[in-house]
């Protein structure tokens, strides 16, 4: 393994013992099915490698600790590593084995695994305005037409209402789907919902307190 490897266990995937949460994940009182919705959620986000290993790629390392924390407390090793000598880009990379990129949201059962599930995907998938004076908005992309729209009826499902799925740009990006929170939804969204990121956590709360 690269000497660029912040932490790295042995890599089968799942070791025999499970070993405390850190004080991250202490903080987080997830059950182990909400902890799988959440990564099927940010999986939409990630990558599978030649070498059958699922990796997701970010500018901020701290959510990839957590991330990294998170599949710990259930029972998976990950590692992760910088991207290029010259790249702010970090990887987390595991052979976590309930990771599926086919896998059906609908099959959720429970509220809090649907609020996981969301959350991740948001998490990974998700935009708002940096700028606090910026108009806010609160936007889910994602490539595959099927899944915004399972995603949509999920939201609603949970009481939050949302904008008509669209593409911004047919002649750039025919394959980029779009989906925005409606306003008297944002609210509901940032209360139910909300983030595990901590770029999104930050700006949330800003925007909470406006």
């Amino acid at each position: 393994m690269s000497n660029k490897v912040f932490s790295a266990d042995n890599q089968q995937g799942r070791p025999d013992i499970r070993r405390d949460p850190s004080e991250t994940t202490r903080r987080t009182p997830l059950s182990d099915e909400e902890i799988r919705a959440y990564f099927l959620g940010a999986l939409h986000d990630g990558t599978f490698s030649s070498n059958k290993r699922y990796r997701i790629c970010q500018k901020n390392i701290e959510w990839l600790k957590f991330l990294k924390e998170l599949l710990k407390n259930i029972g998976y090793n990950s590692w992760i590593y910088k991207e290029g000598k010259n790249r702010n880009v970090y990887i987390l990379e595991t052979l976590a084995s309930f990771m599926n990129f086919k896998f059906n949201p609908f099959k959720i059962k429970t509220e809090k695994e649907k609020i996981a599930y969301v959350k991740g995907f948001f998490d990974a998938e998700g935009g708002i305005p940096k700028n606090p004076k910026d108009r806010f908005y609160i936007q889910l992309c994602q490539k595959d037409k099927g899944k915004i729209m399972k995603l949509k009826k999920i939201l609603e499902n949970l009481g939050i209402k949302t904008g008509k799925t669209h593409n911004p740009s047919v002649n750039k990006n025919p394959y980029y789907w779009r989906l925005y929170v409606s306003a008297e939804s944002h609210k509901d969204f940032i209360r139910l919902i909300g983030s595990y990121h901590p770029d999104k956590m930050k700006l949330l709360d800003k925007r909470m307190k406006i």
